[in-house]
């Protein structure tokens, strides 16, 4: 099992700066890759970035070169920061954290609570 707690979302002005942290403790050996979704009222949830274990990360179209995504670690936790620039009002959803792990071949997804991120304009 891998717990997942989320903090950091509050409201903005556009084209300022938020910075989202998702702390990852349990089964921490386990995850292969983390990751950060967001979802506005009324539509899908959307991949925002991803960092794999081995640091590599991918960002949506929406977000690059606005956004960064790093993980440190320590013994008992992963905690990955999503730190977002230049905010725009569609920005604005409810963003949460993703930990994929893998044990003896079998993938589970484990998610956090949610953080709201609102920008005004």
């Amino acid at each position: 099992q891998v717990q997942l707690v989320e903090s950091g979302g509050g409201l903005v002005q556009a084209g300022g700066s938020l910075r989202l942290s998702c702390a990852a403790s349990g089964s921490i050996f386990s995850i292969s890759a983390m990751a950060w979704y967001r979802q506005a009222p009324g539509k899908q949830r959307e991949l925002v970035a991803t960092i794999t274990s081995s640091g590599r990360t991918t960002y949506a179209d929406s977000v690059k070169g606005r956004v960064t995504v790093t993980i440190s670690r320590d013994n008992a936790k992963n905690t990955v920061l999503l730190q977002m620039n230049s905010l725009k009002p569609e920005d604005t959803a409810v963003y949460y954290c993703n930990a994929a792990s893998i044990i003896v071949g079998t993938k589970y997804d484990y998610w956090g609570q949610g953080t709201q991120v609102t920008v005004s304009s």
